[in-house]
């Protein structure tokens, strides 16, 4: 199963917040605006964290974690049974209380009709009562009817005719699947990579580590099939059992008379507590033994263990378990049983600013990997301050923190619809090979967007010499005009402010037909500015007219920075306002 919906109330810097999730969500925004509260939200819920009286919002006494799961697979269905919907989900939610406190509960789809009811169910153990009912044939046959086993017809009932039947969607009264404390992992199993971690944690021998876990499966995988190894676990059970001081209730007469003797001689030192001594000595666990004397080396040239590699390396190789053991579960989902687990096969990696110590090129390496581990039926939750670790063309997959001020608290934008589609969808991907860094627009405090690499480069340049230039400003070239209206629509989705300048292209070289077509490319760059996040800036007809000179055709970038770099040139008054007004 995966997590579908996510709901936070009174967290840290956010008081209310809910978000669509998606099998990537890559979380980015400026520092301090929440990105690491909401990862830490998420490790709450799956208890890999404790909450702390300093994790409630200022003036709160109660905060909760609502998670609404999908996907769920048949072993998750009999699992969560009760709390299935119509639509094949399961919501939970976490409560903490100022104080150290917490519970969960799950939400209910209650049936409208009281007979199915669970509250009700203690009216219905009186056989004749129970009979009259729609679940009876959920019911055993004979013998005395326990609350419990009305609730089971209850539920299976409401299974059978879920469609037929109308539900009040609550909060239960009672503890989740009614136990005050949820196992950890039965949502899943959760890998979660800090910002700042020794490298050589994730490879000692606890159970919680990395390499632990991954070296967990093989030794579960060799007790399992092995012969070998079921021979030396059965040895080692007959061995040890001659230790014992009794076998099925018999006395051991082959017992060791040294063990014998030291729990006689212990004995006699407690006679007057009116007391004795019983050694046992416990058959130990071959696999944990295993797990425990493992060690890794790594072999870069110099055969060292992790800790002594660099930091690079070190993250590099922890990715790479994670990447594995996401592999494994690919392959092992494709021929699964239902148990009687109690634990989800489900699967959640959270990384937190997992750039560091990784140069540009493995960091895009890096995301490929995320991609790929996302497709393996994994959710991947990361956040970042890395270009690199966004594609744009999976602005799904984006969500940007901000926070206002301090009343609001953090909130979260999120693109959830198809924004592109047919010759748009094609424009989009082509601009990205002449403008591969406009991933950076996600990081800016306002987005200058302009038609080509000339007005980027003059721009900027322009804005330093007269001394307006903003670096929280990203100017983004989309290629030509027609592509201005696509990222528009991207802008306002995400609520990022933005400055458009485009050309007039009026020239009296021009045809009408010419100019004509430029209007219409005007109009629709017009009319897609939201008035509260953006607006448009003419040039007349070009940056070069507006510059005063006239291009050449080839090497124009270079060659009008050569120019407003020039002795002789002279800023116009009306471009001086233009460039004002871009970065004001």
């Amino acid at each position: 199963m995966k997590i579908k919906t996510l709901e936070i109330k009174n967290w840290r810097s956010i008081k209310e917040l809910k978000v669509t999730a998606q099998d990537l969500m890559i979380i980015i925004g400026q520092n301090n605006h929440g990105k690491s509260n909401l990862l830490s939200a998420i490790l709450f819920f799956f208890g890999e964290i404790k909450h702390q009286d300093l994790d409630f919002s200022q003036g709160t006494e109660e905060l909760f974690v609502d998670i609404e799961f999908s996907e769920l697979d048949d072993q998750d269905k009999k699992t969560f049974e009760k709390y299935i919907t119509k639509q094949e989900t399961i919501k939970v939610r976490k409560v903490a209380y100022l104080g150290g406190s917490f519970e969960y509960k799950g939400w209910i789809q209650n049936c409208s009709e009281d007979y199915l009811k669970e509250e009700n169910a203690g009216n219905y153990t009186n056989r004749e009562t129970a009979n009259s009912l729609p679940f009876h044939p959920y019911l055993p046959s004979t013998g005395r009817l326990s609350k419990q086993q009305i609730i089971e017809a209850q539920q299976k009932y409401i299974q059978s005719n879920i469609e037929n039947l109308t539900f009040i969607y609550e909060l239960e009264e009672t503890n989740f699947m009614g136990l005050r404390s949820v196992a950890k992992g039965i949502f899943g199993e959760v890998y979660f990579l800090p910002a700042i971690k020794n490298a050589a944690d994730d490879f000692v021998s606890k159970d919680t580590s990395i390499f632990s876990k991954l070296l967990g499966e093989v030794v579960g995988t060799m007790s399992q099939y092995n012969e070998d190894w079921q021979g030396a676990k059965q040895q080692l059970a007959k061995l040890f059992s001659k230790f014992s001081k009794y076998i099925d209730g018999v006395k051991n007469e082959e017992r060791p008379k040294q063990l014998s003797d030291l729990e006689s001689d212990l004995s006699k030192e407690l006679l007057s507590w009116n007391a004795c001594f019983d050694i046992e000595l416990n058959i130990p666990d071959i696999d944990s033994f295993l797990k425990s004397n493992a060690s890794v080396w790594i072999n870069d040239g110099t055969r060292t263990d992790i800790a002594r590699k660099g930091h690079g390396l070190q993250r590099a190789v922890t990715i790479a378990l994670i990447q594995l053991i996401a592999k494994r579960q690919l392959q092992s989902n494709q021929d699964s049983e239902i148990t009687n687990r109690k634990v989800s096969k489900s699967r959640y990696f959270i990384f937190e600013e997992p750039e560091l110590y990784l140069h540009p090129q493995a960091q895009r390496t890096l995301f490929d990997s995320f991609v790929d581990l996302s497709n393996t039926g994994s959710q991947v939750i990361l956040c970042t301050h890395s270009s690199n670790l966004i594609n744009i063309d999976r602005y799904k997959s984006i969500y940007i923190v901000k926070k206002e001020n301090e009343q609001i608290g953090s909130k979260i934008t999120q693109c959830e619809d198809d924004l592109f589609d047919g010759d748009e969808q094609d424009n989009w991907n082509l601009s990205y090979w002449i403008n591969p860094d406009r991933s950076e627009l996600f990081f800016s405090e306002k987005v200058i967007l302009v038609e080509g690499a000339t007005d980027k480069i003059v721009i900027p340049a322009l804005a330093k010499q007269l001394g307006v230039f903003k670096h929280g400003n990203t100017i983004i070239d989309c290629g030509s005009k027609g592509n201005i209206p696509l990222y528009l629509k991207l802008l306002n989705k995400f609520k990022i402010k933005y400055v458009a300048i485009y050309d007039q292209d009026h020239q009296e070289r021009k045809s009408q037909d010419d100019k004509n077509v430029a209007t219409k490319l005007t109009n629709k760059i017009l009319s897609s500015i939201e008035n509260e996040l953006g607006q448009a800036i003419m040039l007349i007809n070009d940056i070069e007219e507006e510059l005063g000179y006239v291009s050449s055709k080839s090497g124009k970038p270079f060659k009008a920075l050569q120019y407003i770099k020039s002795d002789t040139f002279q800023l116009s008054s009306s471009l001086e306002e233009k460039i004002k007004k871009i970065y004001q």
